[in-house]
């Protein structure tokens, strides 16, 4: 079971947390699998997205906003845009769309950078927008602070953290076929909550950035942690193993109904609804040339089909759906 664990270093001003994605992950994973027009992603691909996944949770977890937390990394590889999307109750999906052939043994300057046009972007959309009210954005480019390419996703986020919040933070990330996972922890801010849209304190903050002595501590323990470790290890042991000589004080676990799993808004209702907007005439067409009409969700791959005994259906009775964009996204 997908689990997200959260945590504080007592009487220090340092927080964390762990996710490992199980079950969320691989029912991501076998729907795209499943989609005979596309088939699984690459590898790297996959490690990518899974990665992204463990740090939307993560990033997610670590704020109070009602909405969705969105993670983008797009640029000019063969991957054009990869996507990982976190409501604030945990629910996630993630995708990818590809424009050429990914290398078995791809980075991610090879997946996205090429030429230094790859960027990550995260926004928060809330789900209660005020009249007039935008979506905040931050952008940053995949390269560090003299220019260089960044090649792990954990490195580019934890750069987009010291500069949206001003504050301190060491992310650790990892995914492979049954499981992704991510560790983060840090620095908490002097007065007040950061967030990932602004703080009221980050002048403080930012004079204290990279000269915490705790922080650079247990930043310092944590960045040990392998992708082995991560990959295979329960969060007791590698919080054991990690911060033995720490005081812990532990959150209740977020599992099952409260922790992270998968979920996406597309059904076969909603593509019902789809077809009633697109007319007898139009889909009566279709059937005639192609024999059924299959529709597939682009966001995670799931494929919907209706023959003729579907479609009749559909035009003798109205959809039964609540409200909502007939878009399949």
């Amino acid at each position: 079971m997908s689990e997200l664990h959260k945590f504080l270093f007592d009487g220090q001003p340092v927080r964390g947390a762990i996710v490992r994605l199980t079950d969320a992950w691989t029912d991501m994973l076998q729907r795209r699998a499943a989609n005979t027009a596309t088939g699984p992603y690459p590898v790297p691909v996959r490690e990518l997205l899974g990665e992204m996944a463990a740090a939307g949770v993560l990033m997610q977890s670590g704020i109070k906003f009602n909405g969705a937390l969105v993670l983008q990394i797009f640029g000019d590889g063969p991957v054009k845009v990869a996507v990982a999307e976190v409501q604030s109750d945990l629910q996630l999906r993630a995708t990818a769309t590809l424009k050429g052939s990914v290398a078995e043994d791809a980075t991610l300057s090879s997946l996205v950078n090429l030429h230094g046009a790859g960027r990550c972007a995260i926004t928060l959309d809330p789900k209660d927008k005020f009249p007039g009210q935008q979506p905040y954005q931050g952008v940053v480019p995949l390269v560090d602070a003299q220019g260089r390419k960044l090649e792990r996703l954990s490195d580019v986020l934890s750069h987009y953290m010291l500069q949206s919040e001003q504050l301190d933070a060491t992310l650790v990330l990892a995914a492979n076929d049954s499981v992704a996972a991510g560790l983060l922890v840090q620095r908490m801010p002097i007065k007040g909550e950061a967030n990932l849209a602004q703080s009221h304190a980050h002048s403080a903050d930012a004079d204290q950035i990279g000269l915490n002595e705790d922080y650079n501590r247990i930043a310092h323990l944590a960045a040990s942690l392998t992708r082995d470790e991560l990959l295979t290890l329960d969060v007791d042991t590698i919080l054991r193993r990690l911060f033995w000589e720490e005081k812990l004080l532990r959150f209740e676990p977020q599992q099952g109904a409260q922790g992270p799993r998968f979920a996406c808004s597309c059904s076969r209702e909603r593509v019902a609804r789809m077809l009633q907007n697109l007319g007898v005439a139009e889909t009566e067409s279709v059937l005639a040339e192609q024999g059924q009409i299959e529709v597939g969700c682009e966001y995670c791959g799931q494929q919907y089909r209706f023959d003729p005994v579907d479609a009749a259906q559909i035009f003798a009775a109205p959809v039964q759906q609540a409200p909502s964009s007939d878009a399949v996204h």
